[in-house]
């Protein structure tokens, strides 16, 4: 593949943005889990340059910095530059990240395991394979024989051999896949080398990745349009939710004496399906068609003053042009 630098520079800036999202980390841990063949979940985004003392310290900054729900830390790193001294780079990054989330005078037990994961866009060593894996072990001259942990350190530490204390580390060579997606990891991988995300794509974190990418290709009066869109849609949500609860509170009043009211959801099906026909239910019925009623209205007005067409009112609240106008002109008077 001819690369195009300009291109990677803007797909590296995008790529990072993703795996920052702070506000959900479905993306992030959708490649994580894909790359490590197990479920992860994030805890939070740690500050990835905070402790940095000097101009020369410069490989203390890292892309991104997660904890995931062990209290493991991750280091994932984009880069699209050569640099011959890379692997020196990874052993640094990791001994510094090591080092800077102990305090002085704390045993070494505290120390974290730590994963460090590298997304290069050059070729980095020879190899035939696209994605590659590095852990320490510890094996007898002799008898061969792998290191274990004693039972009391197992327990401690929840590990089992002596090596699974030690920093891994992953390095996906992006420009060496070649090949279709026949595995999540794989559609991660075709992802990270063209920046485009086949509607097929069943790959943990790619649908809402998929999403965020159509958002940022947007041009800024359609990013408005859309998050106009998006709020106008939370607003109606939150609306039609209060008018429920608050017509299911004027009905239980009027029909306590010949039903209870059920809990919204519950009441929502079965009051339709049975409140015309038992008693017990008149209540629910009562309340539902309130709730129906308060919300629209307030469906409507939120639309109107969003300035949004009759039309779109319409496709969103399913009711007439005239049952809108109606509304929309006894507010008016009011």
């Amino acid at each position: 593949m001819t690369k195009n630098n300009s291109r990677y520079f803007r797909f590296d800036w995008a790529l990072k943005r993703l795996l920052r999202q702070k506000a959900n980390f479905v993306i992030l841990e959708g490649f994580l889990s894909s790359l490590l063949g197990e479920t992860v979940r994030i805890n939070r985004i740690l500050e990835s340059e905070g402790n940095k003392t000097s101009e020369v310290d410069k490989y203390n900054r890292v892309d991104v910095l997660a904890e995931n729900s062990r209290g493991e830390l991750i280091i994932i790193e984009v880069q699209n530059s050569r640099e011959l001294n890379y692997f020196h780079r990874m052993l640094y990054g990791t001994s510094k990240a090591i080092t800077e989330y102990i305090s002085e005078g704390e045993p070494y037990s505290v120390i974290r395991k730590l994963y460090s994961v590298n997304i290069v866009y050059f070729e980095l060593g020879q190899g035939k394979d696209y994605v590659y894996h590095g852990r320490t072990e510890f094996y007898g001259l002799h008898e061969k024989d792998q290191l274990l942990l004693t039972g009391s350190q197992q327990k401690q530490f929840r590990c089992c051999a002596a090596g699974d204390i030690y920093p891994e580390y992953y390095i996906l060579r992006v420009d060496d896949f070649d090949k279709l997606a026949v595995d999540s990891l794989d559609e991660w991988m075709s992802f990270l080398k063209t920046g485009d995300i086949p509607d097929d794509a069943k790959a943990p974190g790619l649908p809402e990745a998929r999403e965020i990418m159509r958002i940022d290709r947007m041009s800024p009066e359609e990013r408005a349009d859309y998050k106009s869109h998006l709020e106008a849609l939370r607003y109606e949500q939150s609306v039609i939710q209060t008018g429920i609860i608050e017509g299911r509170m004027e009905g239980r009043m009027e029909g306590i004496i010949e039903g209870r009211i059920e809990g919204i959801i519950e009441g929502r099906i079965e009051g339709r399906m049975e409140g015309e026909a038992i008693g017990r239910e008149k209540g629910e019925v009562i309340g539902l068609e309130k709730g129906r009623v308060t919300a629209l209205t307030e469906v409507v007005l939120a639309a109107v003053r969003n300035d949004l067409s009759e039309d779109q009112i319409q496709m969103i609240t399913g009711l007439t042009k005239e049952e809108i106008r109606k509304i929309r002109d006894k507010h008016e008077k009011q």
